[in-house]
């Protein structure tokens, strides 16, 4: 593994590594086509002109709670019952949110930035302020009158209002972030439930034993292979969390850095039937938008693989903001978010980055809490937290045991 950090991230991310390790078996060509072939699309960028191979780019990646395939067909019983996700909270809640930029180069070291779902932001399209992963399902409601006057209904309809939430949501990420979406990836519940199935498990760790009903949390401490359910329950719980939300975020950022050292360097992948069931899981679950097809997906992807991703976390305040609509939410300054977004993603910060000597804080951690750093030296007001982000990014070194 290179010497500098490397964070990967969750859901969205997941699908990528999936379809990046399809290319690169030994299964060759034919499943290659049978995913690019069959993948769904979607059009929430517009008519974006490709860039060149090695220019840089920013995808926004989405793991999203949805009971459809990314059909809308609905998911049958049988699945809904292995992904033991409780009570629908709200169908198209996005759960994971997470920018994922690559620099320009032949080489390239890439950041991948989270966005807490519970993050209180401005909507856009004029729909008020409310936690972030409620922008795609917002957008939602808020096309359907206007789509079903112009005569679309059942499938047609489905289609049509989930490409307004997702537009919806791209123009909410942008607004916050300053930065432009390049890219688009989205993954639901029942995909990340099998990809996980498809590679054998993946490697976590806990500091102590958890038991969490309204997630379907039930886990030993220590190290120990999740997968199924038991991996989705992993990464959902956010209740009897310390920081909720924010703590999820660290278990999220734990698990995709297994799933990475899993897919990408044990072999897992070797056996014929393990790669027919991902080739499955991918054709049927994930959404990338049109202008990111799979060859171009692949050699992007290759090439951020050359250098490392390191996964962060926006700046946030107090994760127990009262909201007049949303509940609690995570507070976030949008100025702050924007400062940090667009200069860890700046080339100039970037190349400074590369440069710099390694830090005491390289070494993989075995034990994450999340440790606030504060990004202002102003004093809060009592009702108002410094935004914080973690002190340093989970790595693949080891398996980090977390809470």
């Amino acid at each position: 593994m290179s010497r500098r950090h490397l964070g990967l991230a969750l859901r969205g991310v997941a699908a990528l590594v999936s379809l990046a390790v399809l290319a690169t078996t030994g299964y060759g060509w034919s499943v290659y086509r049978q995913v690019s072939d069959t993948l769904v699309t979607s059009e929430a960028l517009g008519d974006q002109a490709p860039a060149g191979l090695d220019s840089e780019f920013t995808a926004l990646l989405v793991g999203i709670d949805s009971r459809t395939d990314a059909s809308g067909d609905p998911l049958p019983p049988a699945v809904l019952a292995e992904l033991r996700a409780g009570e629908d909270e709200g169908q198209f809640n996005t759960d994971t949110i997470i920018l994922l930029h690559v620099p320009a180069g032949s080489v390239a070291s890439a950041s991948a930035v989270s966005i807490p779902r519970d993050s209180f932001v401005e909507v856009a399209g004029g729909l008020g302020r409310h936690k972030v992963n409620a922008a795609y399902r917002r957008g939602m409601a808020a096309a359907e009158d206007a789509l079903t006057a112009r005569g679309l209904t059942g499938p047609a309809l489905e289609r049509a209002t989930r490409e307004a939430g997702r537009r919806t949501l791209v123009d909410t990420v942008e607004a916050l972030t300053g930065v432009t979406v390049d890219h688009f990836a989205e993954i639901n519940l029942a995909g990340f439930v099998e990809i996980t199935e498809a590679i054998g498990g993946v490697p976590v760790c806990l500091n102590n034993a958890v038991s969490e009903p309204r997630s379907g949390v039930d886990l030993p401490a220590g190290p120990q292979v999740v997968s199924g359910g038991d991996a989705l329950a992993f990464v959902r719980q956010r209740h009897d969390l310390p920081d909720g939300d924010l703590d999820r975020v660290t278990r999220q950022q734990a698990f995709l850095a297994g799933l990475a050292r899993t897919a990408l360097g044990t072999g897992a992948l070797a056996d014929p039937a393990r790669v027919e069931a991902l080739v499955a899981t991918v054709t049927r679950y994930v959404v990338l938008d049109r202008g990111w097809d799979l060859d171009r997906l692949v050699a992007q992807l290759r090439r951020a693989s050359g250098g490392d991703i390191a996964f962060r976390t926006i700046p946030t305040g107090r994760p127990d903001l009262e909201t007049p609509v949303d509940g609690v939410a995570v507070e976030v300054d949008p100025d702050a978010v924007r400062a940090f977004v667009t200069g860890l993603f700046d080339p100039e910060t970037i190349r400074e980055r590369l440069a710099a000597p390694l830090g005491d804080d390289a070494a993989a951690p075995t034990t994450v809490r999340g440790v606030p750093v504060p990004l202002t030296t102003q004093t809060p007001s009592p009702t108002t937290a410094p935004a914080t982000t973690t002190e340093r990014p989970i790595t693949a070194a080891t398996v980090p045991c977390v809470d």
